[in-house]
């Protein structure tokens, strides 16, 4: 008899241990039980929302997540409605991502008191970085962006220019736009890269700052005048950078593409998908599929991501309180 209640107990242990360890483990190799939401703070549509479906497509595949990602939109004033969503309501589970953008986040952070910072994410991957573009309407008497700087500087504040929201990457180009060329426009904020581009090509507004993805995808609908960027780009090859027509712009405004997760999310799953992403994301089809349509890709680590978070913020800061002198 003692020897049985022996045996029950140690068989009771026995099963213990694996309910703490072993059942555990198996749960823990399992994530995800069931699709994945990736919050993208932007329009239907428009590069971030594209993108966002092309390099999750191959999710999936057992190689990978081994369950599909779903995309839930939540667009308005330029993220910031999709991202104090994620933080104060997203769940800590594993399954509710989000598309972040830099600079984005990270200027609306500096200048607004929004529920999120770099503190509040967790980054996973970056898939893509995507410079803004000047361009103009198709029929537009502007050919150059000089052409542009000259007949703002005899109609101040008579030049509308449009982007996706305030203090996002289109917008910064624009403020380094306006004080390099000492020109005086007026910005107007849309909810996302859709609007804005359709602005333009309804000639709407004079001009607009846009991704140059989204610009790559109409250029037969508009002009694209000018890069705001270091170097010119492979799929707009004869297109000039500002900096080439003495304008002192920079790469501020390009536009860092990732996933993150919001703070509190386990560290095995953010560890599982920081090493997963950037392999999908690098998938040849994935690869393919990004140029065809004129998306630029640049695939970064989540240690790389999180250096470059930390950077962009120190440099934003001094940036954004020169460029908001008055």
């Amino acid at each position: 008899m003692k020897k049985a209640k022996l045996l029950s107990f140690t068989t009771l242990l026995v099963m213990v241990v694996m309910v703490f360890f072993g059942v555990g483990s198996v749960c823990q190799a399992e994530y995800p039980k069931s699709p994945v939401s990736l919050i993208v703070a932007y329009s239907p549509g428009g590069a971030t929302d594209f993108q966002a479906r092309i390099v999750t497509m191959m999710a999936g595949l057992e190689k990978y997540l081994g369950q599909p990602i779903v995309i839930i939109n939540k667009p308005g004033a330029g993220g910031q409605v999709g991202w104090n969503w994620i933080i104060q309501k997203g769940s800590r589970d594993g399954y509710t991502m989000t598309a972040y953008n830099v600079p984005h986040f990270i200027a609306q952070s500096i200048v607004y008191k929004t529920k999120y910072d770099i503190n509040k994410f967790e980054p996973v991957a970056n898939w893509g970085a995507d410079p803004a573009v000047l361009i103009v309407p198709k029929d537009s008497p502007f050919n150059t962006a000089q052409d542009l700087i000259d007949y703002a500087k005899k109609n101040p504040g008579k030049v509308t220019v449009t982007g996706a929201g305030m203090y996002v990457g289109h917008h910064i180009a624009f403020l380094q736009f306006s004080k390099a060329a000492n020109v005086k426009l007026t910005y107007i904020p849309e909810k996302g890269g859709v609007p804005a581009m359709q602005s333009v090509v309804a000639a709407k507004v004079k001009a607009g700052f846009n991704n140059l993805s989204d610009a790559y995808r109409n250029k037969e609908r508009i002009k694209i005048l000018a890069v705001a960027d270091l170097q010119r780009h492979d799929f707009l090859p004869d297109v000039k950078t500002l900096k080439e027509i003495g304008l002192d712009v920079d790469d501020s405004s390009v536009n860092f593409r990732g996933v993150a997760f919001p703070k509190g999310v386990p560290q095995d799953i953010i560890n599982q998908c920081a090493d997963i992403f950037p392999k999908m994301f690098n998938d040849k089809k994935v690869i393919k599929k990004m140029k065809t349509s004129g998306s630029p890709k640049r695939v970064m680590t989540r240690d790389q991501v999180i250096k470059m978070f930390q950077d962009r913020e120190e440099y934003l800061k001094v940036l954004l309180k020169e460029l908001r002198k008055k």
